[in-house]
């Protein structure tokens, strides 16, 4: 095996190029950062629909809907001229102290109106990080108010991405979040990954999988006790950790579970939220029914940060009644609600609503995932995976059993490296190659996406077997 395609070694950069001036000022997100310091960047300059293009004229089928989040694609005119108005009329204003303003009421109460469980009050933030660590705040300062103060452990799952600050950080059940970083904080669990094909013992049925895994959850119930947890976090399809689609049954029998134990369910819905399964949330595809809901990248298609917690009544009735007590409710941000943020997000759910686009989604996810399903017989591929405009194909070195190759040999890398060459956009996770295009992707899109994905997949057969 020879090295994945990469960039040109930064030395070959010229000096006032955007890539040798990156290399000299910037700290990458998520990054392998001894390879960036030697491969250097790769330049978007402009982006239309479902495509983009790098400094050196190259097209690329942008497959991730960026980082999961362009649901509406690029260059959006009606979205650019919403927050040029928004910026000239009020281009900024603070929830603080009871102020307000019109496009952050509006898209409340759309929000509300969307969602998937009877929900009361919303709560503005910038990221699906922040979101899912007021999450947390809300469960403890809940539970204070209705004097349960040891109620407080959260649960969450390997492999599930719920961000990167201390918090939501410590609930994301993938080791590159945690190393060094001294996460997970006390107070979170991770239990089990509900992913049959890494997960289930030799033989073992997919139900009886699930009654294991849910069993060793309740294990960890009555371990930990009942009464110090508070809230158990899932996406509805885990994204980050490979795109892996619990199987039947699964959330029926932890729904129970929580309620029988009275911990609140939080449903993390960053990734699935606003069409991306081929309904609206990922709960509804997937069968149950949350307390808490987070939402982001999709709500303004990533046009301009927004997230938002969407939160029972009876838990702001919690709140409310400590108020006297504890005076000012002491948690919020600058940008919570931003005027212009906010008015872009609700423009992007109607032009949603204007196009049928859940219903689209829902249309082209059928090629999609019949598309998908045809690279099961490929050599690589030991499982392919998803719903709706969301997949993945996890690549192994023997199929059944499952035997992965060695994660030092980075063939989930090759393979997205290759895609690239091949004018594709797709993301590894591990070896699983993941596929979240936007959601205005068109059929012959969806084939070309594919088309593209095979000659990927087919140079990295090739090189695998060198």
């Amino acid at each position: 095996m020879t090295e994945a395609p990469v960039n040109a070694l930064h030395n070959e950069f010229p000096p006032d190029s955007i890539e040798a001036r990156d290399l000299a000022h910037m700290l990458h997100p998520t990054t392998h950062l001894k390879q960036h310091a030697s491969r250097g960047p790769t330049v978007h300059e402009r982006a239309s629909g479902v495509y983009l293009w790098d400094n050196h004229g190259k097209q690329y089928l942008e497959g991730m809907a960026g980082l999961w989040c362009t649901a509406l694609g690029y260059g959006n005119d009606e979205l650019a001229e919403v927050a040029a108005q928004q910026m000239k009329q009020l281009s900024y204003s603070q929830l603080f102290a009871g102020k307000t303003h019109e496009s952050s009421v509006l898209l409340a109460e759309k929000l509300k109106a969307m969602a998937p469980f009877e929900a009361g009050r919303v709560f503005f933030g910038l990221s699906g990080s922040d979101a899912n660590d007021t999450q947390i705040k809300l469960m403890w300062y809940y539970n204070n108010a209705v004097g349960r103060p040891e109620k407080k452990k959260i649960i969450s799952r390997q492999r599930g991405y719920h961000g990167v600050t201390v918090a939501s950080g410590s609930l994301t059940g993938l080791p590159a979040f945690h190393n060094a970083f001294d996460l997970p904080m006390p107070g979170v669990f991770h239990t089990d990954c509900p992913h049959y094909y890494s997960g289930a013992k030799s033989g073992e049925s997919q139900d009886a999988f699930v009654d294991r895994i849910v069993g060793n959850l309740e294990a960890l119930i009555i371990r930990e006790g009942a009464d110090t947890i508070a809230a158990f976090i899932a996406e509805p399809i885990l994204g980050a950790g490979g795109v892996i689609v619990p199987p039947p049954g699964y959330y029926e029998k932890i729904q129970a579970l929580l309620n029988e134990h009275d911990i609140c369910f939080i449903d993390d819905e960053v990734i699935c939220g606003f069409g991306r399964t081929g309904q609206a949330f990922g709960a509804q595809t997937m069968g149950f029914t949350p307390t808490t809901m987070s939402v982001a990248k999709a709500v303004s298609s990533a046009y301009l940060p927004l997230s938002a917690v969407l939160i029972p009544e009876f838990m702001h009735d919690a709140f409310v009644s400590v108020s006297d007590e504890l005076g000012v409710f002491g948690h919020g941000f600058t940008y919570s609600g931003h005027p212009v943020c906010a008015a872009v997000a609700l423009k992007n759910l109607e032009i949603m609503e204007e196009q049928d686009l859940f219903s689209h989604a829902a249309r082209v996810g059928t090629v999609f995932q019949e598309r998908l399903a045809g690279f099961a017989d490929h050599p690589l591929i030991g499982e392919v995976r998803g719903a709706g405009l969301i997949g993945a194909a996890e690549i192994v070195k023997e199929k059944m059993p499952r035997v992965p190759f060695e994660a030092s040999l980075g063939v989930g890398a090759y393979c997205a490296g290759a895609c690239q060459e091949a004018g594709l956009i797709v993301r590894a996770m591990g070896d699983s190659m993941a596929f979240c295009p936007p959601l205005i992707i068109s059929e012959d899109q969806v084939h070309e996406m594919f088309d593209k994905f095979a000659i990927g997949l087919d140079k990295t057969l090739e090189w695998t077997a060198a």
